[in-house]
């Protein structure tokens, strides 16, 4: 999720598919892992696994190739050396890697254990294209500070995911261990050594854990148990620091929800990173059932740090109601390597989203300015991203060009899709049915263990509410017809205005007019769904034109940032020359630099709105 500086993950946790039960000879036997913290070599851990014993010839290993949440194939097991399996007299048995994440072993029955090591993936940031989400990594500084997210860390056995797991972690002493998976040896005279159990491979994924220098506290929201641990590199932030604004925020979301609840204990892990070469370099947060990793530069400014903890784990937690409660058979049966996706990331992402902003001004944590000025920023962000793309059909082909580089919108649009049908719900019934309320229903129909059909979940909403849902799905859900959000914004008294601002050339604020295709990125191209500033307006430009020449420059990603440089200094009077090409027609496109303007879209509350209206806002704002 792109908010500002802060790059979310949004973030979904799926659950792992039922097993066969031929596999194993004793199915109930945990699967035994051994993790050493303390003999780091070369930067890396060593994991040994034993499976116990094995009633076939072949067996395939995996490593997950995707991290549910991310919606990248980010290939785990390429952080993966020197995998050996050993028979029970210690000797090496042939092992075949048949990719970056999958192993064959072809004499099963004789496996007594693997070993392998393990490299972290901050080290890796800032030397690939394509970085793992830092939430979603792994980081291993000796003696220092560890964070496992356990698919970095622990593989499966095909057919073996709904085995129990008994993972043993030898870490130094001085180090203490955070994370809100099961442990069985609380209390050990044996420091530095943590056993921890789970009762299948999603629970190994979906509980990270975090060592640092003790810098954690505990605290009471309700019935739920929360614990925030922080990892400080120079020291200077306490948990206990930041324990009143959690806390305040937690509270807050409680009573927001009501009687939806999803967890007894709560554990936010928050890494805070130095920025270096080899350090974490992705900001936000991903979500785990009971649990979140949070991201940010140590750098960052307490008070800063405050509110994006506020906004950042608010979004988290209510991850809590969906998808890690309400979600569909993709995601309850979900494959880590040939992973199948839902229609749904405008409820996943985007009714979690909206929650996130929802409940802090219904419980007064903002005001009603600063609530407006953030659906604002929603909407003009939205326009950057292509705002004819059916939703369901982008969240069904998320890994997928051209969908994959419209992912952001689940958190731009997807809030705004929230929010109109919030503001429809509730007028079509008096202010008594709304979005939460019907997050609430579902949550009584769908939970961790029962998930929904995927294609049969807005033909169920539609049955609960009204025919004017369904025109709503179908227009602009479903379909590609763009929101009127004027028209909505209105049924609570609200109404968008524009004023004619001075701008920049290429940009509108901190937001390009221009993009490179992932695919060439020397075809330069302006992008889609935006309101075009004078500048590209008055040159006849329009949003999809592929810039093959400006001022006889031919241009590559290299060529274009140079002239964006340049247009800071450039005369009004200046003569500019753009050759685009259309539709696939080459176009001449001439006029003067001029002094680019663009149109800044603002939310006014309307001065004499009706006693229905009134009401409307008020239920919208209030309840």
């Amino acid at each position: 999720m792109i908010r500002k500086f802060l790059i979310l993950s949004p973030v979904l946790l799926l659950l792992g598919c039922g097993a066969s039960q031929t596999i194993a000879s004793a199915e109930a036997q945990p699967i035994a892992v051994s993790i050493d913290l303390v003999d780091v070599q070369d930067d890396r851990v060593s994991v040994t696994m034993d499976p116990g014993e094995f009633t076939q010839n072949e067996i395939y290993f995996y490593i997950p190739k995707i991290v549910p949440g991310t919606y990248s194939e980010d290939n785990y097991g390429k952080y993966i050396d020197g995998l050996t399996a050993y028979d029970y007299d210690g000797s090496i048995l042939p092992v075949n890697k048949v990719d970056d994440n999958s192993w064959l072993f072809t004499n099963a029955q004789k496996v007594d254990k693997i070993s392998y090591f393990v490299n972290d993936t901050f080290d890796t940031e800032t030397e690939v294209e394509e970085p793992v989400f830092s939430p979603a990594g792994t980081n291993i500084l000796k003696d220092e500070n560890f964070l496992l997210n356990l698919h970095g860390f622990v593989g499966y056995f095909k057919g073996l995911k709904e085995t129990p797991y008994t993972i043993t972690i030898k870490a130094p002493a001085s180090l203490e261990a955070s994370t809100s998976l099961k442990q069985i040896n609380t209390g050990s005279s044996n420091k530095g050594e943590n056993i921890y159990v789970a009762n299948r491979y999603f629970e190994v994924i979906d509980n990270p854990i975090l060592y640092a220098l003790p810098n954690s506290v505990t605290f009471q929201i309700k019935d739920i148990s929360v614990t925030l641990s922080v990892y400080s590199p120079d020291g200077s932030l306490k948990a206990k620091d930041l324990q009143p604004k959690i806390e305040t925020m937690m509270l807050a979301q409680k009573n927001f929800l009501g009687d939806i609840n999803g967890t007894k204990r709560y554990t936010i892990l928050l890494y805070l990173s130095r920025l270096s070469a080899t350090d974490a370099t992705g900001f936000g947060a991903l979500e785990h059932h009971s649990s979140t990793v949070v991201v940010f530069p140590e750098q960052i400014p307490r008070e800063i740090l405050e509110e994006s903890m506020v906004d950042v784990v608010s979004h988290e937690f209510f991850h809590t109601v969906t998808p890690l409660s309400v979600h569909s058979r993709e995601i309850q049966y979900f494959d880590f390597n040939e992973p199948k996706m839902s229609m749904h990331l405008w409820m996943y992402e985007g009714t979690t989203e909206y929650f996130s902003m929802l409940f802090q001004i219904q419980q007064g944590l903002i005001s009603e300015a600063e609530f407006y000025s953030r659906i604002m920023d929603k909407i003009t962000n939205s326009m950057g991203y292509d705002d004819t793309m059916s939703f369901t059909a982008m969240s069904k082909n998320i890994l997928e060009e051209p969908y994959k580089s419209n992912y952001a919108n689940v958190y731009e649009k997807g809030t705004l899709i929230n929010m109109c049908l919030d503001i429809l719900l509730r007028e079509l019934s008096g202010g008594e049915k709304s979005v939460p309320w019907l997050m609430k229903e579902l949550s009584a129909k769908y939970d961790v263990d029962t998930p929904f059909n995927d294609p049969d979940l807005i033909d169920e909403i539609i049955s609960m509410t009204y025919p004017e849902v369904s025109d709503f799905f179908a227009q602009h859900v479903i379909g590609n017809e763009p929101i009127p959000y004027d028209q909505y914004l209105k049924k609570v008294g609200l109404e968008v205005t524009f004023v004619e601002q001075p701008g920049t050339y290429f940009f509108v604020g901190q937001e390009p007019y221009i993009d490179a295709n992932p695919a060439n990125l020397d075809a330069i191209f302006i992008r889609k769904g935006m309101d075009l500033n004078s500048f590209f307006k008055d040159l006849g430009a329009k949003g999809g034109d592929i810039i093959k020449n400006i001022n006889g420059t031919d241009i590559t990603l290299e060529s274009m940032r140079g002239i964006v440089g340049q247009s800071f200094g450039w005369d009004a009077l200046k003569d500019i020359s753009m050759r685009v090409e259309r539709n696939g027609v080459l176009l001449e496109l001439k006029g003067k630099a001029g002094t680019p303007t663009y149109k800044e879209r603002s939310l006014d509350v309307e001065e004499t709105p009706s006693a229905a209206v009134l009401a409307l806002r008020e239920a919208w704002l209030k309840q």
